[in-house]
């Protein structure tokens, strides 16, 4: 097992196309060693007040300014030195493209044949063969670098850059009418084909052509050349001139602005006119926007490039804030096509560039030019959050202009006549207002920074993003027929009408429904489309509502709404019912199962409106990711709300118990409080007490501290207090087992060795079979504990007594009190709180960890990730809890990073940055971190070391790391055909030996009835599980047998169990057992020697020396005869 590996921060990039006026795909890879020098140069060479200079108002803190000017640094290219070598390519595709020679106008028909038939290459838009109007082609009338590249705000990429060329179309080859049906796109994909044609031809300098869509757009093909792929030589100098530099340039065709008047343009008019042949000839056309907006944005071109370069010069770091801007949309999966969010680095800087200008009241700005970068970020994100487009449209310089209700958000740029957001649609729309407000309140966190989350970390994963998700596939046959006026693709077709219906459908049931589908990647210049292979599926995200999600009864508008209640009954058909309420109302309403063995309810829904509205045959074909890990836990269907009503039967059990000892009679004390330490009543067992899922989790009593009332009589020796203890705990006993009926009540001892640690427990057991394990508080304790520890003449064995002492009190009955009722508070304001803390310890079992990292350690883990879930939301789903859950622990660097996490939410900045300055003073005492090995905080216990004082080791740590990796790499291969069980499937190649266990002894098989003849001695009952009595609550011999090994074998070996039901138990040999050393006695295991040959050397040593090896087989020998009749057989691996 190779321990902990530094930390790697990448930012991934998708591979995909993007804005309309340039920009660059891949990935920015950023090390967390770039970002660590940051912060070690800031923690050597400034002052705390140096910082405040620096950051001043205009950044979050100094720490972030340093990441942020880090991160900006590292993500711009050096275009002196890296971007050089593409101006020469650039060069000579323009004098190719310049030499290309003219072609007189022919029918349209006769001139595609001519060119597919010379030159191989296809029209990508081909028009109707009935067409009146004629193609030609003509020199361009010039031809510009523009995008992204040209106004360097380009990111560095490990794929090749993306540089997009403008080459204008003469006017001369369009007529005025040429904006209506189609005509210009059919004319410019005839333009585009005579490109490639006339690229393919030309003998000095051959590049390789393929045809793609301009961000998605099936009516905007465009050509994608790549000059790295050449088959003949570049003005004579054959490959050695070929750029270093990889790069792939898309050429964009455009037009002047005078071709069309802008009026003709505008998104209220139609530009798509009926044939006239077709319904509705006679009546008004409808209005194009999307085909007009398009078709504007060829025009275009060079007006948005000067209006992006006057931003950054008007603006200093206009720039820069482009770049996070980028960078912000590239992690959260944005970009300008139309399949994936309409939204990219373009729609980002054009519209920062137009709030520079205005957008406020009275046509005041609405940034500043004096912003810097993180403040013009903010403020455009804050725009995007704040102001619903959709609704409230915001019209720039547009004079008399007034859009009408459309369903697309409107940011209408009136000097270049465009709605920068024409790409967008009503569910990436919200997507990107749900992820601007959630950045917005990331920064809003005074304590924690968040720039990880902001900037490294990738937040488009569906798996970690959406609670639910819907595979649903468009079949040929349910395509829906579009009675649109507006171009629209088929897949986009019905993702609207898929969309429209969802959305109704699920009400407040869903806070927000993204769809995403697959996009098309280049083709081959001979083809004049894409081919389509296989079925297209869409992917639905649905964020939960972890309140209503569950709901099984809809309640509709009542019966006297008659217009509303044909429409309510229209849309759900026969599932609507009219009922009368206990209030007297009389409401359409839906009813649904909510049984756990049918589908969870959302699913119910989701699948009626798939049958309804497209048909079984799609209905039965979806499949639904997300609710099967909540199946591992056999809370599959479950709602938010019924989350924790499984542990309700033992929560009534304690409150049962606190009511029959308070009714007793004859204790010299009365009870003065109650608390619960054990994860059964916290909501956080694997198995909900009671619940009958495993036998044997109902034998393990839930732990209970009682505080009686202050008295003076108690004596002043710890010794004497433990037993003043043991005859409370049997007073209470007696006197329970007389007063309750049907209780059972045993007293029990513990830490047989120490005098001044707590040595009894009661356990109580009821007939319903709640077992409860009850321990007296004496906050005495802690005073005498205090004063031994600063008695200087303490023998030093004593003093490590007392500090174990002093650390289980602290422990024992004070932190585990705290935390409890912290997390009992949580779990009933975050619902799926309880399950994910639960899937994830089973997690951790399953892959043998749970021995080594305590349960209140992996409570903290998943409470940070509800408490800090940014880039996300709290999660709202088992799936989505239990990944990130898992994502935050292979990304957490405990050899340099602490764990703070507040409960309360009220820390103050002071507060944090004593803790981390306690870690660091740790770390300096102990560099090794061989003591405190992970430092985990929280607000109630600022010390960090009352969960992990013993344990885990680093070896153990290493491995919780390596597998949350494993896991998140198989999650990210696997993607969304991902089947939970595989993630809890443990590993043993890893350890030394494995010992494997009689069934009969492990925690599923024990508790029930054997088959065979009953033992006929009362020990072998106990031993192997038979005896219904009391006496098994609490005994786990499989948990004694490790505890006996670890005692005999600390030093050298350590042991790995699943304590949930585990059926090996894994080893390891520490290094310092298995290394050979000198000949000596007394040694803690068993050795034998070996002869080792010694070199000649000036020592005097003899050539032969007899030294000593671990005796491997002996040491398991020892382990078998220990554990008998438990253990089958002990397989040796290394």
């Amino acid at each position: 097992m190779d321990l902990h590996a530094t930390k790697k921060r990448r930012i991934e990039h998708s591979d995909g196309s993007h804005s309309t006026h340039g920009t660059a795909n891949g990935q920015t890879t950023l090390t967390s060693a770039d970002l660590k020098s940051v912060k070690v140069h800031i923690a050597r060479n400034m002052a705390p007040q140096d910082g405040q200079m620096l950051a001043g108002e205009m950044y979050k803190s100094s720490m972030f300014k340093l990441q942020l000017d880090e991160l900006l640094a590292e993500v711009q290219p050096n275009y002196e030195k890296r971007m050089a070598p593409i101006e020469d390519t650039l060069r000579r595709l323009k004098a190719v493209i310049e030499q290309i020679p003219d072609r007189e106008p022919v029918d349209a028909a006769e001139a595609e044949k001519e060119l597919y038939k010379c030159y191989r290459t296809a029209t990508p838009f081909k028009p109707a063969n009935d067409v009146k109007y004629k193609l030609a082609y003509a020199r361009p009338a010039n031809i510009n670098v523009v995008g992204s590249y040209a106004l360097k705000t380009a990111v560095k990429t490990s794929g090749p850059i993306s540089v997009d060329m403008a080459v204008t179309l003469p006017s001369s080859l369009f007529q005025e009418k040429d904006y209506l049906n189609y005509r210009y796109f059919h004319k410019r994909a005839y333009y585009l084909a005579c490109l490639v044609a006339g690229i393919n031809e030309n003998k000095d300098c051959k590049f390789k052509t393929k045809f793609s869509y301009l961000n998605g757009n099936d009516i905007q093909p465009i050509v994608v050349v790549d000059p790295y792929e050449v088959t003949g030589s570049l003005q004579g100098g054959g490959a050695d001139n070929l750029p270093s530099t990889r790069c792939e340039i898309r050429i964009l065709p455009a037009i002047s602005e005078e071709v069309f008047s802008c009026l003709k343009l505008l998104p209220d008019k139609n530009c798509v006119r009926p044939s006239k042949d077709s319904p509705g000839a006679n009546s008004v056309p409808a209005p194009t926007p999307f085909y007009n907006a398009t078709l504007k944005s060829e025009s275009s071109v060079t007006p948005y490039l000067k209006l992006l370069h006057g931003a950054s010069s008007f603006c200093g770091s206009y720039k820069e804030a482009c770049v996070l801007g980028r960078i912000w949309l590239q992690q959260r999966g944005f970009c300008s096509s139309v399949l994936r969010g309409g939204f990219g680095h373009f729609e980002w800087a054009a519209t920062s560039a137009v709030l520079l200008q205005g957008g406020g009241p009275r046509g005041q700005r609405l940034l500043s030019p004096g912003y810097s970068s993180y403040q013009l970020f903010k403020a455009t994100l804050q725009f995007l959050a704040s102001r619903d487009l959709v609704t409230n449209p915001l019209l720039f310089q547009a004079g008399e202009f007034s859009t009408q209700k459309l369903d697309v958000p409107t940011l209408y740029d009136g000097p270049r006549g465009m709605n920068i957001l024409f790409k967008m649609t009503s569910w990436s729309y919200r997507l990107l207002r749900h992820e601007a407000r959630t950045s917005l309140d990331m920064f809003q966190d005074v304590v924690t920074d968040n720039f990880e989350a902001s900037f490294i970390t990738k937040a488009d994963d569906p798996l970690l993003r959406f609670d639910l998700l819907a595979r649903v596939p468009i079949l040929p046959k349910s395509l829906p027929l579009s009675t649109s006026a507006d171009h629209e693709s088929e897949t986009m077709h019905f993702c609207q009408k898929l969309y429209h219906i969802l959305n109704r459908g699920a009400g407040d049931r869903a806070t927000l429904i993204h769809l995403s589908a697959p996009e098309t990647g280049p083709w081959p210049v001979k083809a004049p489309s894409p081919s389509r292979e296989g079925r297209t599926i869409i992917l639905v995200g649905f964020l939960l509502s972890p309140i209503h999600a569950g709901r099984a009864v809809d309640h509709g508008p009542p019966a006297e709404a008659r217009k509303e209640a044909a429409a309510f009954r229209k849309f759900w058909g026969e599932k609507a019912e009219l009922r009368r309420f206990k209030d007297g109302s009389i409401l359409e309403s839906l009813v649904w199962s909510d049984k756990e063995s049918t589908k969870p309810v959302f699913q119910q829904i989701v699948h009626y409106l798939l049958d309804r509205n497209f048909g079984p045959e799609i209905a039965k074909a979806t499949s639904f990711i997300g609710d099967n890990f909540g199946g591992l836990l056999a809370i599959q269907g479950v709602s938010g709300t019924q989350t924790i009503a499984r542990f309700q039967p033992i929560m009534e059990g304690i409150n049962k118990l606190e009511k029959d000892i308070r009714g007793m009679e004859g204790l010299p004390l009365q009870l003065s409080q109650i608390s619960a330490t054990s994860p059964k009543l916290r909501y956080a067992s694997i198995d909900p007490p009671l619940s009958n899922v495993r036998q044997g989790a109902a034998r393990e009593p839930a732990d209970v501290i009682i505080l009686f009332e202050g008295s003076g009589r108690w004596p002043d020796n710890l010794s004497a207090i433990q037993k003043t203890k043991v005859a409370f705990l049997l007073k209470m006993a007696e006197l329970l087992e007389e007063s309750v009926e049907g209780v059972s009540a045993r007293t029990g001892l513990e830490n047989g060795d120490s005098s001044i640690r707590n040595t009894s427990f009661l356990d109580v057991t009821y007939k319903t079979g709640a077992a409860f394990r009850l321990r007296i508080h004496n906050e005495r304790e802690q005073t005498l504990l205090e004063r031994l520890l600063r008695d200087k003449s303490l023998d030093p064995w004593k003093r490590d007594e007392v500090i174990l002492a002093q650390s289980e009190y602290k422990r024992t009955f004070t932190q585990s009190r705290l935390h409890t009722q912290a997390l009992q508070v949580l779990c009933t304001r975050f619902a799926f709180l309880s399950p994910t803390i639960r899937l994830v310890k089973l997690w951790f079992t399953s892959h043998l960890l749970s021995q080594h990292i305590s349960e209140e350690l992996v409570e903290l883990f998943v409470v940070h990730v509800f408490l800090q879930p940014y880039p996300w939301e709290a999660p709202s789903s088992v799936m989505t809890g239990f990944l990130r859950t898992l994502l935050w622990l292979s990304c957490w660097d405990w050899r340099l990073d602490s764990l703070i996490v507040d409960f309360s939410g009220e820390m103050k900045v002071s507060e944090v940055n004593a803790i981390k300055t306690r870690f660091e003073a740790w770390r300096k005492i102990d560099p090794g971190a061989n003591r405190v090995v992970l430092f985990v905080t929280s607000d109630l216990d600022p010390e960090g070391l009352t969960w992990t004082q013993f344990g885990p080791s680093k070896v153990v740590a290493a491995r919780m790391t390596a597998l949350a990796r494993s896991a998140c790499t198989v999650v990210t291969q696997v993607g969304l055909d991902i089947d939970p069980e595989d993630l809890f499937i443990p590993s043993t190649t890893d350890y030394d030996f494995i010992i494997y266990l009689h069934s009969r002894f492990t925690i599923d098989k024990r508790g029930k009835k054997s088959s065979a003849k009953t033992d006929l001695f009362k020990n072998l009952q106990v031993q192997s599980g038979t005896d219904d009595s009391t006496d098994l609550i609490g005994y786990n011999p499989v948990e004694l047998f490790l505890e006996e090994l670890r005692t005999l074998y600390a030093n050298n070996i350590i042991f790995f169990y699943n304590a949930n039901g585990g059926t090996f138990i894994g080893g390891l040999w520490t290094p310092h057992t298995t290394s050979i050393r000198p000949w000596k006695v007394h040694l803690s295991h068993s050795t034998m020697p070996i002869t080792v040959q010694n070199e000649d050397d000036e020592n005097g040593r003899p050539p032969e020396e007899a030294q000593l090896i671990v005796n491997k087989t002996a040491i398991l020998n020892e382990i078998g005869r220990l554990g008998g009749d438990m253990i089958t057989r002990i397989e040796g691996r290394k």
